[in-house]
Parts: structure tokens; sequence; C-alpha cells
């Protein structure tokens, strides 16, 4: 059974009911002094435990698709295969061709989320659940991408859209900016208002070594996490969407350190995402527990995790030329004060607005109110695409 299968949830709850409905019915029979009754009472309450706290994570990862699969909560991740083939334009193929830098895939947790567009995708749009296998990276990472009705509409054939990269908090991936920050859903009501322009947005998850959080970060002699966000993921996307391949058309939001991630990727890739918007972001990217080591030790380290530093890319580097928009709350919030700083130490070519709510929390009720007011600001910033797709 899938690790997010309702069958697999159903079993885990009535397993856990039978292990309290056994440890009530026993527990007199544990009345003793000896060891066989203390080692029956420790036993019956240990197993109980577990079971209910297998059948809980099982539930609450069922709600929220923290981990997808049992490989990625066990860290088996698929990997990309050595040899990959340029891919043709358009949406996902069903199964994708051999090779192809995108892949159509399974759910993915795609048909449990609610308010998706529904009939034909010229009146309402399309979110297709695909693989991005990165070609320099040697991942495969899931994703689901959302193509506004422009696309499928005669009048577009030929044109290319912006395109909006959307990286979800840690753990987490697709199914949450989908479900819980409702991102496709939001883009389509504005789209459809008027209030913004037609754009591709991409969901992914912030980590492709699941369960370590990459951070988007270049592990040394690790995952390559940078490297598939600043280069595979942009190569992979433009080969087979209908997207716009100049910087001026790229846009990257996330929220927590989704966030901290779109901020990373905006300044220290200018030539690829123009804008950046980042809801509860993070300035800085450490280690911890999560993580593991980032950066590897010595001075190479230190100055590796320096640059990952935006405050010291402020202070030290010359300003990139991009736009970022970041969100925070003057009570609720912890980065609210190092949210003050950061936009105090912007200073041109970089330009940087915000939104700060009187008060808030660390929560999609908050990100959810932040986001029509992103997807306006990135609107703003990107570029509609002048080129067009060749005959």
């Amino acid at each position: 059974m899938g690790l997010t299968s309702r069958p697999l949830e159903y079993v885990a709850i009535a397993t856990a009911v039978v292990c309290v409905a056994l440890t009530t019915w026993l527990w007199p029979r544990f009345a003793g002094r000896g060891v066989r009754a203390w080692l029956g009472r420790l036993g019956s309450l240990a197993v109980t435990q577990g079971a209910m706290v297998a059948a809980l994570a099982l539930t609450v990862n069922a709600h929220f698709q923290f981990y997808g699969s049992w490989d990625e909560l066990l860290g088996r991740g698929d990997e990309a295969p050595a040899a990959l083939s340029d891919a043709h334009g358009g949406a996902a193929d069903q199964g994708g061709p051999p090779g192809a830098l995108v892949q159509a895939a399974p759910p993915q947790g795609l048909d449990r989320v609610h308010g998706l567009p529904a009939g034909p995708p010229e009146r309402t749009g399309k979110v297709e659940s695909v693989r991005i296998l990165g070609r320099r990276s040697q991942v495969a990472n899931p994703a689901y991408v959302s193509l506004p009705p422009q696309y499928f509409q005669r009048q577009y054939a030929r044109q290319r859209f912006p395109v909006i990269v959307a990286i979800s908090g840690y753990p987490g991936g697709s199914f949450l900016l989908a479900q819980h920050l409702r991102v496709p859903q939001t883009a389509g009501d504005l789209i459809r208002r008027g209030t913004v322009q037609p754009a591709v947005i991409v969901m992914v998850r912030p980590t492709i070594a699941p369960p370590r959080d990459t951070q988007c970060v270049d592990v040394p002699g690790g995952p390559r996490a940078e490297t598939y966000f600043a280069k595979d993921l942009p190569e992979a996307l433009a080969r087979h969407y209908r997207i716009g391949h100049d910087p001026s058309a790229w846009g990257v939001l996330g929220y927590s350190s989704g966030g901290t991630c779109a901020l990373q990727l905006a300044m220290r890739h200018p030539r690829v995402y123009s804008a950046a918007a980042a809801l509860s972001p993070d300035y800085r990217v450490v280690n911890d527990p999560t993580t593991g080591d980032l950066f590897g030790g010595g001075p190479a380290g230190e100055r590796r995790m320096r640059e990952h530093d935006l405050m010291w890319r402020l202070r030290n580097l010359p300003r990139p030329e991009v736009s970022v928009l970041v969100a925070s709350s003057r009570r609720g919030e912890s980065n609210y004060g190092a949210t003050r700083s950061f936009l105090a130490a912007v200073r041109p070519p970089m330009r940087a607005e915000s939104i700060i709510l009187d008060r808030g929390s660390h929560n999609f009720r908050t990100w959810r109110r932040e986001l029509p007011t992103a997807l306006r600001w990135m609107s703003g910033q990107l570029t509609f695409p002048q080129d067009v797709v060749r005959r």
C-alpha cells in the first residue's frame, strides 16, 4: 500500500483502536508485581502508543503530503538516467518520450486537491502532474504545472508565456502549494478577473534528496540542489513548454524555506530569475538537524556559508538587478526584525517591496492572505515574452 493511500491510513487507525481495546482488556492481568506482569504492562503501553503515533503520523502525512511515497520517506529518491534527450514543446505527453526532461507522472496527490479547474483546458486551464529531470544534478523531482486557459487557445498558439516557479516549505511539496496555499486556484481566479497576466506556474518542493532538507544549496560531494533550480529546471521547462527564455519572464515564489530559496535563487542567479516573492523567509541558510552539513568544513565551507547569508551579500557584494517582495507580520512572525533589516539594506539596482501584516503566523492562513498580493506584484514584474514559437 502506498504511503499516502487511504487503505493504509484506515488500517493504521484500526490497528491503534484494537491496541487500545486489547490494552484495556488485558490490563487487569498485568496487575501483579512479578517480572512478567511488569513486562506485560511495559509492552502493552509501548505497542499501543507506537500504533497511535503511527496512525497519527500517517493521517497527518496523507493530509499534508509531506512525503509522497515510501521511497521519499526512506531517502530512496529516483535518479535521472545518464543520457537524456531533448523534449518537445507543449504540455506533458502521457508517459513522455523516454529521456525527455519533463515526463507525465502519476497524480502525486493531485487527484486529492480541491478546486482545480474542470472543463475544456482552453476555457479553464489545466494542472498536470509531471517529473522534471535534472541533466546536471542527475535527479528527478515531482512537480505540478499549472497552464492558463490562454496556453490552449488558438490565438495564443505561437505565444510564449511568463513562468513562475513556486517552491513549498520543508517538509512539503507540490500538494501543499495546490491544496493548502491554493496557488493554481488563486492564480486562475486572478487571471479570469484580468488582474494578472496569464503565466505558467510550476510547483515544486525545495529539496531534491528527501528526507534531507537541501535548502536549494549545492552540497559538496552531495545533492546539487542549487544547480537543479538554477540550471536544470529552467532548461527542462524551456525545452518542453511555450515559455519565455529571457530572465525578464522568469520569477520565483515561495513560503517559509521555499521563500528562503526564492530569495537565494534570484539574488545569486539574476540572469535566470529576475523577480522573487518570499513569504516568511529566512535571510541566511544555516545547518540544522534536517539539513546536515550543507557547506563542508574549512575555509571553503565558511566562504560558502557566508555567500548564502543575504545580509552579508548586500553589504559585501554588488547588488543584483532583481526585484524582490518579502512578507512578514509585526506580531506572530519571528522574522519581522530580520525583514526590516533586509529591506533597509537593499540599494539600487536591486529593488525591494514588502507585505507587512499587523498580525500573522507562520502558517497557511497567513500565507493565503498574502498570496493574491504577491501574485499581482509578480505579474507586474515579469515581462510577457515578445518572441514567438516558430512554425
